[in-house]
């Protein structure tokens, strides 16, 4: 399987290749891994039972996934990647200003992501820190170079090596094979409840400026429904499961920490055992740090694309993004230390309420405004039908995200006066979704989207040409 030739580019149908049965297994394998673990850490440290914290996380993925879910249909519809469709909302330069808020999320997450990875296997196996900090960071790199067809190959083996021992690990706990020596019942109460569901809801949320980068390559033919229902089903059935395990860890082990988490009740099945399950947990999110790779990858290629005026980038640029991507987040993953993992989270909080905005005004344009009906060439035009700049959808972003501020929760660091109000719960990104999503929808009553049909009957009489067109 050769490494993939495009970046940005349209996915014309004849080199359309993808399966839908493939995205199921995808985005499950994005959350089976220890870092959604500790997402069920939440309601436990605020007092709330395993019961209720289950229930709660359950509940906020089943919410936050239908964002991503949606997202996930514009890939086969328009054969682009996320942020290039974005242009069509936000103008063909305009768009830069949400690529700020994806590209520290993908980056954060990976820097997150290789320092729990690197101390937690220094703690239990003494591997050295920079070691596995180089190796995992080249891993995800080449995976990322190779590309959107190595990325599903290699998520479907991480999924086979998973699914077996997460298994029989959940096996062992339901049938009492895992001792609980820290057992603690709990109690309800509405705001560890309420933050759970938003802590789950929100940690979908942050897939959803990706999603379509690995649809787009499905036929234009794709069912939306089917699309729909197989990311759905894949990214909140592993997150469900997951966040339920964590919520097990910590009210009857004392857990704080995923990786050391899943080595102790390993173990405690089969000596070995958790040894095993810790560096298969590894090596999943390892894999996932390839998908933030080269959805950064994407997503710088299309601010250089959108501030540079050239619509078609060169393919070279995108490996050397990618290089320059992972120079970035391990130099980054070195630097940090123990006391300062507690910013890099708040940092990540911030992104998501950057996000948040976008994905409502993406989802309101798509499905309310335009109806999926968008002319693909004009998307890479600097002076095409939907302009430099796309007012409705800036001034919609910037309210919606000023709306967050009186609700930001950033624990050890901020909070605004409403999430002090509402006892610490966060539910800024909620207000953005709203927000956002409102004022790009009152916004857009005075666009005439009648006389976009013109442009868009041209554009893919374009594209229908190209595809004819040899290959030289």
């Amino acid at each position: 399987m050769p490494i993939e030739s495009k970046s940005i580019d349209y996915v014309q149908e004849h080199e359309r290749h993808g399966r839908v049965i493939d995205q199921a297994p995808f985005w499950f394998l994005g959350n089976f891994h220890f870092f959604t673990i500790a997402i069920g850490f939440v309601g436990p440290s605020m007092g709330l039972g395993f019961a209720d914290t289950s229930v709660a996380g359950a509940l906020g993925i089943l919410f936050g996934t239908l964002f991503v879910a949606f997202h996930a249909s514009q890939g086969p519809e328009l054969g682009l990647p996320q942020m290039i469709q974005s242009r069509a909302q936000f103008g063909f330069r305009g768009v830069s200003l949400v690529l700020i808020g994806t590209l520290f999320t993908f980056v954060g997450f990976n820097v997150a992501d290789t320092v729990l990875a690197s101390r937690g296997l220094h703690g239990m196996l003494g591997w050295n820190e920079v070691g596995v900090t180089i190796g995992a960071a080249v891993a995800a790199a080449v995976l990322a170079i190779y590309g959107h067809d190595w990325l599903h190959r290699i998520f479907r083996w991480c999924f086979y090596l998973c699914m077996p021992l997460y298994t029989l690990l959940t096996l062992a706990i339901m049938f009492g094979k895992v001792p609980a020596h820290h057992a603690v019942a709990g109690s309800f109460t509405w705001v560890a409840f309420i933050a759970q569901f938003a802590a789950s809801a929100s940690y979908n949320i942050t897939y959803a400026p990706s999603v379509s980068d690995y649809s787009r390559y499905l036929p234009r033919r794709t069912a939306p429904g089917a699309i729909i229902a197989a990311v759905y089903i894949g990214a909140s059935s592993a997150a469900i499961w997951m966040i339920a395990l964590g919520a097990w860890l910590a009210t009857r082990l004392g857990a704080s920490d995923g990786l050391v988490a899943l080595h102790a009740a390993g173990d405690a099945v089969i000596p070995g055992f958790g040894v095993l399950m810790a560096l298969a947990s590894v090596t999943a999110l390892v894999a996932t740090m390839g998908l933030n790779a080269y959805s950064g990858m994407l997503t710088v290629v299309t601010a250089i694309s959108s501030l540079g005026g050239n619509p078609h980038p060169p393919v070279a640029l995108r490996h050397a993004a990618i290089v320059a991507l992972a120079i970035i987040w391990i130099v980054l993953s070195l630097a940090i230390s123990t006391s300062a993992i507690a910013l890099l989270f708040a940092v990540l909080t911030i992104m998501l309420y950057l996000l948040v905005p976008w994905t409502s005004v993406n989802l309101v344009d798509y499905f309310f405004v335009r109806h999926g009906h968008y002319a693909i060439t004009h998307l890479f035009m600097p002076d095409g039908m939907y302009g430099k700049w796309g007012v409705r959808g800036l001034t919609a972003y910037v309210v919606g995200f000023a709306a967050t501020l009186p609700f930001f929760v950033l624990p050890d660091f901020y909070m605004g006066p409403m999430a002090r109000a509402l006892g610490g719960i966060d539910v800024g990104w909620l207000v953005g979704l709203l927000v956002a999503g409102g004022v790009y929808w009152a916004l857009s009553r005075t666009l005439d989207v009648s006389h976009e049909r013109v442009a868009i009957a041209d554009s893919e009489k374009t594209l229908r040409e190209l595809a004819a067109t040899p290959s030289p």
